[in-house]
């Protein structure tokens, strides 16, 4: 048995004295790991629904035999320590079966992002060694074609994986008969395999590898992020409780569970018993029927979603809200103007922060009480900062990025934010070079520009890379986006940085408007810039406006690499003025 996390990483230094030379045992230490969590639910709740998939209903203590039999499945065929299952679905039962099942075999589980391309999922089935595949009916001819391109790369070193194909029975079943018909396994009958009592076993090590995520990639090969037992232990509990999140509480699956492994929800509903409602796909009907009809207390998106959200048209609403509705909103920094939108809908909202690197969002800006009394432009205002740390994160803090002092706060200073502790990943896969870059100074390095303000709350102003140098004056493109948001004719919008004869870049805005706001023309542009030129100091005023819809991500993302390489195809902007 390890004898704790104590000590990792801290060099040759001595250990300090204590009081007592009492050593850990069995009795009294054991390695940190969620899959307790549903060992307990099954015991606490087991009759109480744990996933709910349209006609689909799992209890919790049907879900520990799922998966103890997927773990069992999964140990008979050699997987185990050392391994990696790929899942290649929508947010599906077997998706939150394979959070618990894989790693309760000692494998890793790797959700990998439904919306990437062949070439992309090639490469993170290569890179990660994957073992076996898991996808779903819809995505096989996906995973087929990965798989070739794989095959026709390596020849004759080409192993095989592991081919199982998840039925759903809300989809047309061809694309589940071609799966079969092309020797992959079918997911029910995998499990039929194993055994629903299967003795698992807890890791020694609370550091061995729970999950594998991959980056987005978009300006290089997507980075494999890896997560460790004991930061999804503490991860969990804490996402739960820092949104006060209540026992038996009902999550709607908006947020994909690829995506930071759902923010470590997945494994918080287990310890907290709650029950997932999952969604194939995500549009604002089925979310508000969700609340509506099931009883739905909480559920995450990213800015795009709640936007959809309060613009839908009333034939898919239902409002007012049967209840208090609690949404965390995280993947890109809100408008004030959506906070506020959602506060007046009955929506209570928690905003965070965070990155695939640190389990998903891990800073929280904590509601204070006296905030209350404030205006619901000034409480919006506050609400839009990314606040402080979550319990499990022991470092927070925004620096210099070539000395690492400290920035003033002053709510001014520009730097990078930084963290350390539990809830930081182990590293890359396979990637020393990136992990001498991301831990630079014992400190995780974030990428994202923000600054500090007096009462210790962040605030991110930009990613690095994004940030718009205009006649040597920086500018946030967040704070740029802010204020067009507030336009009344604009949807949404993103700022990115265009080349000028002039000032050498100046913003550029790509601007979706609302509905019966028109398509977009010079009036309409000017229009945005007269707004913003009142709202604004001169230089930060976009000297362009593009109008149509924005790419986005899985997670609702906005693609800025596609935005940066529009703006680049439209060349410099002609004798720009202040």
């Amino acid at each position: 048995m390890g004898s704790g996390r104590a000590g990792r990483g801290s060099g040759s230094a001595a250990p300090e004295r204590d009081i007592d030379d009492l050593p850990p045992n069995d009795a009294n230490y054991t390695a940190l790991t969620p899959l307790w969590f549903l060992e307990r639910a099954a015991l606490a709740q087991p009759g109480r629904a744990s996933v709910v998939h349209g006609p689909v209903r799992y209890t919790w203590a049907e879900t520990y035999r799922r998966c103890r039999r997927l773990a069992s499945a999964l140990a008979r065929r050699s997987v185990g320590c050392g391994s990696t299952v790929a899942v290649i679905a929508p947010n599906i039962p077997a998706v939150y079966e394979a959070h618990f099942g894989v790693p309760m075999s000692g494998a890793v589980v790797n959700c990998v992002n439904i919306r990437l391309n062949a070439e992309t999922i090639a490469f993170l089935l290569d890179h990660s060694v994957a073992e076996v595949v898991m996808v779903d009916q819809e995505f096989f001819t996906l995973a087929e074609e990965s798989l070739k391109i794989i095959a026709e790369k390596k020849k004759s070193s080409f192993r095989p994986p592991i081919l199982i194909v998840i039925g759903d029975p809300t989809c047309d079943p061809k694309s589940l008969h071609y799966a079969l018909g092309k020797g992959a396994t079918e997911y029910e009958e995998f499990l039929k395999t194993g055994d629903p009592e299967f003795n698992w076993k807890p890791p020694k090590d609370e550091w061995q590898s729970i999950a594998l995520g991959y980056t987005s990639g978009t300006t290089s090969s997507p980075k494999g992020v890896v997560l460790h037992h004991r930061g999804a232990y503490l991860m969990a509990l804490s996402v739960a409780m820092i949104w006060g999140m209540p026992e038996g509480a009902v999550y709607l699956w908006t947020l994909p569970m690829f995506h930071c492994n759902g923010w470590c929800y997945t494994w918080a509903l287990a310890a907290f018993c709650g029950t997932s409602i999952c969604l194939r796909q995500v549009s604002t009907k089925t979310i508000y029927n969700g609340i509506a009809k099931q009883g739905v207390t909480h559920f995450c998106a990213a800015p795009v979603v709640l936007n959809d959200l309060i613009n839908a048209p009333a034939s898919e609403t239902f409002l007012p809200l049967p209840r208090v509705v609690n949404v965390n909103v995280a993947g890109a920094a809100p408008t004030p103007s959506l906070l506020a939108a959602l506060s007046i809908r009955g929506f209570r909202v928690t905003h965070t922060y965070g990155l695939s690197e640190t389990y998903g969002p891990s800073t929280v800006c904590a509601w204070k009480p006296e905030w209350d009394e404030l205006p619901l432009e000034e409480r919006s205002r506050l609400h839009c900062r990314q606040g402080i740390r979550y319990t499990a994160l022991e470092g927070l803090d925004v620096v210099d990025p070539k000395t690492m002092a400290p920035v003033p706060a002053d709510g001014k200073t520009y730097g990078e934010i930084v963290m350390r502790g539990n809830a930081v990943m182990k590293g890359y896969l396979k990637n020393p070079k990136a992990n001498e870059e991301a831990f630079a100074g014992g400190w995780y390095h974030s990428g994202d520009l923000g600054v500090k303000h007096l009462d210790g709350y962040i605030e991110v102003r930009d990613r690095m890379k994004d940030v718009i140098i205009s006649g040597g004056e920086n500018i946030s493109s967040l704070e740029v986006e802010k204020v067009v948001c507030t336009h009344p004719a604009v949807l949404e919008a993103s700022v990115v940085a265009r080349a000028d004869e002039r000032w050498g870049e100046s913003p550029c805005a790509f601007v979706t408007l609302r509905d019966g706001a028109g398509e977009g023309s010079d009036d309409t542009a000017s229009d945005i810039m007269r707004f913003c030129r009142e709202r604004m100091p001169g230089y930060w005023v976009p000297k362009s406006v593009i109008f149509g819809p924005l790419p986005k991500t899985a997670t609702g993302k906005i693609k800025k690499n596609e935005l940066r390489a529009k703006a680049k195809e439209l060349g410099p902007v002609k004798k720009s003025r202040m």
